[in-house]
C-alpha cells in the first residue's frame, strides 16, 4: 500500500518541517499577477493598484458594516523571487464574513482580469466542499490543492488531462504551487470552467451585496453614558465586547465583583438608552446567554426597573460587562481595540473630550430591528444540512400543521408499511447504507464467536410469539400473542421435537407465516388503512387488554376489539402515526430511533408546534 502523499517528508527524505495548516475559523487568500511581459518592479506596482482597489471596494461596500472578529486586508508579500498579495482573516463564528470576503475577491477579479486568486480555509478548498454534489469524480480532496482558482469572476479548475490535448507540467497526483502557476501561465485555455460546479460554489454569493446590510441588527440598549460615548465613536467595538462576554471564564468575571465603582471602567451609573449595532451572530450569542447580573448591576436594575425596559436593561448589562471583561483581561492589552478604547477614556478623564448630553444622544437615532429572524425554520435548516441548492425548493414555506398535515401523516404510515413489507430485505434487515463503516465488525465477530462456543451444535429456532409481540409493541398495538389468533401454542415437549426435526426451509415458512398472521391481524384492526378518519378513540379498557391464552374468557377482550374494528371505531393507523410522532418528539432535537427511521424512509419531520409556542 502506497503511503499517503500529503507533502510530508521524513528525515531521510530531507525533512523540511511539518505541513502547515490554518488556524481554526480562518480564511487565507492569495492574489497572483501572471503577466510575462512585466518586470518584477512593474508587477509589484500593479499589485499595489490591486491592493488600493481592494481598499476602495471595501470602503464603498462596507461603510456601515461590522466584522465579527477580523476584517478583509491585503498585504504585499515576496517569496521565492515572486511578489503577490496575501491576506488572512479570522471570521470567528460568523461564516457569512468568509463568504463576504469571497465576494470581494470575485469583484476584484472582475476589475483585473490578469490576476489569479486562490482561497482556502481551515477545511481546505471550501468552494469544492460547497459544490461537492456536482464535482467530477477525478477531483477529490487528495489532489484538490492548487487546482481551484478565481479569474475574471469565474471559477476555474486545473485538470488532470484533457482529451486530445497534453497538459504541460501536469501530473495525476497533487500539484505544487509552482506547477499550478506554470500551467496557468503557459496554457490558460486548458483550465476548466464547469457551470454546474461554479453555480453551486457561488450559490451563497447570489444574495450579495444586499446581504451585507441584512447581516446586521440594531437594538435599543440601556448602558452607562461613558460606554455610549465609546460606542458612538466606533460601533465596531461591540464585536470584541460580545466575544469577551461569550467566551468568559471564572477568572474574567472577577473584575465585575468590585465593590467600588471607581475600580470599574464602565460603572453602572448615569444610564442612557441608545441604538446599538450588532452583527446578527453577535446579537444571537448575547441574547442566548443566561447571565446573572453582578451585585452592583442587580441594585441598579431594581432601582431603575420602572423607568427602563427590562429587555434593553438586561442586554445593556451584558454588553457593559463584556466591555469590562475586555478591558480588564491582561491578554487583551496589546489588541488595537483595547488601546483605542483606553485612549478615548483617557480623553474623558483629562477633559479633552466631554460625554454626550441627552439631547445629543437623542439625535443618534432610536432604530430597533425586529427579532423574528431568531426564530429558526427547521425545515429550511434540514434542507441546508442536506445541501439542497434548488431555488424552487427554498421557496416553500409550508410547515407542519397546515392543511397538508393529514396527508403527511398518511405518508408516514404508508412509508412505514412499505418499510415493513420490503420484500427485498434479507435476513439481515433493510440494506440502506452501502458505504457504512464497518467499525463494529470486530466486536460483532467476538460476540458471534462466544455464541458459537456456547452452542455451536444447537439448531436455529424462531420464536413466532416473541417476534409478533415485539412488532405489535413497536407499532403501538396491544401486545397480543400470535398464538391466540393463529394456532394454539404447542407444548414444550412438542417444541423440542419440532426443533430437532426442523430444517431451514421450515424456519423460513415459519417466518413468512408469522408475518402473514401479523399482516392479517393489522388489516382486520384497520392499522394498514390509510384513509384516516377523525372518529372516536378506542376505550381504555380495550386498548389495554392483554390476552394471555386461548381460553374463551381471556379471548373475550380480543373479540370486543375485533367487533370495534368491524364497526369502524378503531383508528389504529392514527395511533401508529401518533406513536411515531411522540417517539420523534421525545428525542429532544437530537438523533434518535424515530427520527432515524423516518429519515431512512425519506421523511423529514418538522418540530412540534407546541415547542414553537413556547418560544
Amino acid at each position: 500500500m502506497d503511503a499517503p502523499r500529503d507533502g510530508f517528508k521524513w528525515f531521510e527524505e530531507g525533512f523540511d518541517g511539518f505541513p502547515k495548516s490554518l488556524p481554526e475559523d480562518c480564511i487565507e487568500y492569495t492574489i497572483y499577477l501572471l503577466d510575462s511581459t512585466l518586470t518584477d518592479l512593474e508587477r509589484r506596482e500593479k499589485l499595489r493598484q490591486v491592493q488600493s482597489a481592494g481598499t476602495e471596494l471595501t470602503n464603498r461596500l462596507l461603510k456601515d458594516f461590522i466584522w465579527q472578529r477580523e476584517g478583509f486586508r491585503l498585504s504585499l508579500e515576496r517569496e521565492d523571487g515572486g511578489s503577490f498579495l496575501q491576506g488572512r482573516t479570522n471570521y470567528g463564528d460568523s461564516v457569512e464574513d468568509e463568504w463576504l470576503i469571497l465576494y470581494i475577491l470575485r469583484e476584484l477579479s472582475k476589475q483585473f482580469p490578469k490576476i489569479w486568486i486562490r482561497t482556502a480555509d481551515t477545511d481546505g478548498q471550501f468552494l469544492l466542499i460547497e459544490a461537492a454534489n456536482v464535482l467530477p469524480r477525478w477531483l477529490n480532496p487528495e489532489i484538490a490543492d492548487f487546482r481551484v482558482w478565481l479569474n475574471n469572476g469565474k471559477l476555474l479548475l486545473v485538470p488532470l488531462e484533457r482529451p486530445g490535448e497534453q497538459v504541460i507540467e501536469a501530473k495525476p497526483g497533487p500539484l505544487t504551487l509552482i506547477e499550478a502557476l506554470k500551467i496557468i501561465e503557459n496554457q490558460p485555455t486548458l483550465l476548466l470552467n464547469l457551470p454546474a460546479v461554479e453555480a453551486e460554489a457561488f450559490y451563497r454569493l447570489e444574495k450579495y451585496p444586499k446581504q451585507i446590510l441584512d447581516s446586521l441588527h440594531h437594538a435599543l440598549l440601556t448602558v452607562p453614558r461613558k460606554l455610549a460615548y465609546v460606542l458612538h465613536e466606533d460601533a465596531a467595538y461591540i464585536s470584541a465586547a460580545v466575544e469577551a462576554f461569550y467566551l468568559r471564564d471564572p477568572i474574567a468575571l472577577r473584575p465585575l465583583q468590585a465593590s467600588d465603582h471607581n475600580e470599574l471602567y464602565f460603572p453602572p451609573t448615569d444610564p442612557v438608552t441608545m441604538s446599538v449595532k450588532f452583527t446578527k451572530v453577535g446579537y444571537a450569542q448575547l441574547k442566548s446567554q443566561q447571565f446573572a447580573a453582578p451585585a452592583q448591576w442587580a441594585d441598579y436594575a431594581s432601582a431603575k426597573r420602572e423607568a427602563i425596559s427590562q429587555g434593553s436593561a438586561e442586554m445593556g448589562m451584558k454588553v457593559t460587562c463584556g466591555f469590562e471583561m475586555l478591558m480588564c483581561d491582561t491578554q487583551n492589552q496589546d489588541k488595537k481595540v483595547v488601546r483605542e478604547i483606553a485612549m478615548l477614556l483617557e480623553d474623558i478623564r483629562t477633559g479633552q473630550d466631554e460625554l454626550p448630553t441627552d439631547a445629543e444622544i437623542n439625535k443618534w437615532g432610536t432604530r430597533e430591528d425586529d427579532e423574528a429572524w431568531l426564530d429558526i425554520n427547521f425545515e429550511d435548516f434540514e434542507k441546508e444540512l442536506e445541501g439542497i441548492r434548488k431555488p424552487g425548493a427554498r421557496k416553500s414555506n409550508e410547515g407542519f400543521g397546515d392543511k397538508g398535515a393529514q396527508e403527511n401523516l398518511q405518508k408516514i404510515v404508508a412509508r412505514f408499511e412499505d418499510f415493513l413489507n420490503d420484500d427485498a430485505a434479507g435476513a439481515d434487515g433493510a440494506e440502506i447504507l452501502d458505504d457504512m463503516d464497518n467499525d463494529d465488525e470486530e466486536e460483532d465477530s467476538a460476540i458471534s464467536d462466544d455464541s458459537d462456543d456456547e452452542g455451536e451444535d444447537k439448531d436455529v429456532s424462531f420464536d413466532e410469539d416473541a417476534f409478533a409481540s415485539m412488532m405489535r409493541e413497536m407499532m403501538g398495538m396491544p401486545p397480543i400473542t400470535v398464538g391466540s389468533v393463529a394456532t394454539p401454542r404447542v407444548g414444550l415437549e412438542e417444541d423440542e421435537k419440532i426443533k430437532d426435526i426442523s430444517s431451514g426451509e421450515e424456519d423460513e415458512k415459519g417466518v413468512h407465516q408469522a408475518m402473514q398472521d401479523i399482516e392479517n391481524e393489522l388489516r382486520e384492526a384497520g392499522a394498514l388503512n390509510l384513509n384516516l378518519k377523525q372518529g372516536t378513540e378506542k376505550p381504555e379498557s380495550q386498548r389495554n387488554a392483554i390476552v394471555k391464552g386461548p381460553s374463551s374468557e381471556q379471548s373475550k377482550p380480543l373479540a370486543d376489539a375485533e367487533d370495534a374494528s368491524e364497526d369502524g371505531d378503531a383508528e389504529i393507523d392514527f395511533n401508529l402515526a401518533k406513536n411515531l410522532l411522540e417517539s420523534f418528539k421525545s428525542q429532544g432535537g437530537v438523533s434518535g430511533p424515530g427520527g432515524n427511521m423516518m429519515s431512512l424512509m425519506g421523511m423529514r419531520l418538522p418540530r412540534d408546534e407546541s415547542d414553537r409556542g413556547d418560544r
